[in-house]
């Protein structure tokens, strides 16, 4: 089971959560979660006036062996207006526009969409039950 938390932060609500919301799904090859602005497609979805979080901006998916991976999905855009890291314990990995990382069996941790051009952030946090 994946288990996702997400948190929308700006300069002004700085350290509240109110307003958070919650997601799960099953291990199981071809499991998919999605975090973005679209809420047809999307399991937890920010704002639709945040723009620098894409339509469809982090893909969980479940693999063959009931491991999850993230992915960091591509938008219309070449260049994006938002970083992306994902931070377990004290460890911070800048994630890669396009690229895709394995979360870790039985850990948890946070992935934080910050945006490039004012001080709010998008912050989902994970669990992954072994």
């Amino acid at each position: 089971m994946l288990e996702l938390t997400m948190a929308t932060v700006s300069a002004v609500e700085e350290g509240a959560t109110a307003g958070m919301l919650m997601a799960d799904a099953p291990s199981e090859p071809g499991a998919v979660l999605r975090v973005g602005r679209d809420q047809s497609v999307c399991r937890l979805t920010t704002p639709e006036d945040w723009l620098f979080v894409s339509r469809v901006h982090l893909e969980f998916l479940c693999g063959p062996e009931g491991t999850w991976q993230l992915t960091w999905l591509r938008g219309s855009q070449a260049d994006p207006s938002s970083e992306v890291r994902l931070v377990i314990g004290e460890y911070a990995q800048p994630l890669a526009y396009g690229g895709t990382v394995p979360l870790p069996r039985g850990g948890s941790g946070e992935i934080v969409i910050q945006d490039r051009t004012a001080p709010r952030s998008v912050n989902v946090g994970f669990f992954h039950e072994v």
